[in-house]
């Protein structure tokens, strides 16, 4: 029927746009230094947990749920820019490609252990107060809630916004000169760090806004959310053409309609199944993604 297949599409487009969000991360982190920061999941979870306690002094204060995005947004960007410095910088220097991913991994789990560790927080879900007010537009018999249409239209503006600063900001341009070349880079003047720096404050800021269209359409929040969530994101990542900004919300776009079509059309349990079996696919095919270039190396 066209109001299943419309609704189907609105839940996918949704999907679709919060592992765009979180593929970005991964994306930007990717690009600059060649690490895939399994980390990344887990700053979701910092943002979910932030807002969990920031709300209710939000809704004191008289201001909009969404408003204490603002300060998981500071906090996720902190918390990043701690893992880079501990964790990531030191094995930077004297480590090599699988101890990188080896601390990714193991920061992953710290991070969700140190969660649970905290009284405060524990190892039970807590669910999350209304961000979005309720209702949505009637499209062919369907409603598409506001929540819906204002995550896909997030998703899309962080894009656009994200693509212009890469390309026209003094900082953009020494992430990507970083990217290309970090020994020229510093011939250059750039601060090589300091860009590295950057780039996860800015990906982990990115993190609590994936946390906040989250929790906006699933309002239960645990420690180890940002696991499965991640995963996903980074086969988007890698579907789209891991480094590349259009390509993490491309790819999060067809994971979310992969996923919500399964879920609909066949079975609900074959759903993941599907995601990680199109990971498989891509790496055999086209293992640079779809809009990724092969690109030969000189030995």
């Amino acid at each position: 029927m066209v109001s299943t297949f419309i609704q189907t599409l609105a839940v996918g487009l949704r999907l679709g746009s919060i592992y765009a969000l979180v593929a970005l991360g991964y994306t930007m982190v990717y690009g600059i230094i060649r690490l895939i920061n399994f980390a990344h999941g887990d700053f979701i979870m910092v943002g979910g947990y932030t807002m969990i306690f920031t709300i209710p002094a939000a809704l004191a204060l008289g201001l909009p749920a969404w408003s204490a995005v603002l300060v998981a947004i500071v906090v996720c960007a902190l918390v990043g820019m701690g893992t880079e410095l501990i964790a990531y910088r030191p094995v930077r220097k004297k480590g090599t490609n699988m101890t990188a991913l080896i601390t990714a991994i193991a920061m992953s789990l710290f991070l969700e252990n140190l969660a649970q560790a905290i009284p405060a927080i524990g190892p039970n879900p807590k669910v999350a107060s209304q961000i979005f007010s309720a209702g949505g537009l009637r499209i062919a018999g369907v409603t598409l809630e506001y929540t819906t249409l204002l995550t896909i239209a997030i998703s899309a503006v962080v894009m656009v916004v994200l693509y212009e600063f890469t390309q026209k900001t003094r900082l953009g341009r020494a992430m990507r000169c970083v990217s290309e070349d970090k020994e020229a880079a510093t011939l250059m003047g750039i601060n090589v760090n300091h860009t590295i720096l950057s780039t996860f404050a800015i990906g982990s800021g990115l993190a609590a806004v994936a946390a906040l269209m989250y929790m906006a359409q699933y309002p239960k929040i645990y420690t180890t959310m940002g696991s499965l969530l991640g995963l996903k994101a980074f086969v988007a990542a890698v579907l789209g053409g891991i480094g590349i900004i259009p390509g993490a919300v491309l790819g999060g776009v067809v994971i979310g309609l992969v996923e919500s079509f399964t879920t609909s059309y066949i079975s609900s349990s074959m759903a993941d199944a599907f995601v990680f079996l199109i990971l498989i696919v891509v790496l055999v095919l086209k293992p640079a993604g779809i809009m990724g270039k092969n690109v030969g190396e000189k030995v």
